[in-house]
């Protein structure tokens, strides 16, 4: 199996940025897919990101695109969101998750999940 350890998350301020890092470990071979999802209090799910295993394909929601960046450094087997001119709605548990799927984006497409980490975004 595949284990996710998210990291990063904070409280900043309107306009701040984070940085988020998701460290995979297992039999990482498996993935195809990778991507952030977020949970806002009270709401479902939200998938923000998604990144091939090969990096061939990546895609924003449109609430992000322009503000959020998803990227991965392959060899130290980490996948990254950065967050930049972050607005109150972004706060949430941002969550990393792998998909054995050649595409992920629906929340039922993800297979294997990290315990999430805390964004704040507040004056």
């Amino acid at each position: 199996q595949i284990q996710l350890v998210e990291s990063g998350g904070g409280t900043v301020q309107p306009g701040g940025s984070l940085r988020l890092s998701c460290v995979f470990s297992g039999d990482t071979d498996s993935r195809r897919c990778m991507g952030w999802v977020r949970q806002a209090p009270g709401k479902e799910r939200e998938t923000v990101a998604r990144l091939h295993k090969d990096s061939s394909s990546r895609r924003h929601s449109d609430s992000v695109i322009g503000r959020f960046l998803i990227s991965q450094d392959a060899s130290k087997n980490t996948l990254y969101l950065q967050m930049d001119r972050l607005k109150p709605e972004d706060t949430g548990i941002y969550y990393c998750a792998i998909s054995m799927r050649e595409w992920c984006w629906e929340i039922a497409e993800f297979d294997s999940w990290g315990q999430g980490t805390q964004v704040t975004v507040s004056s």
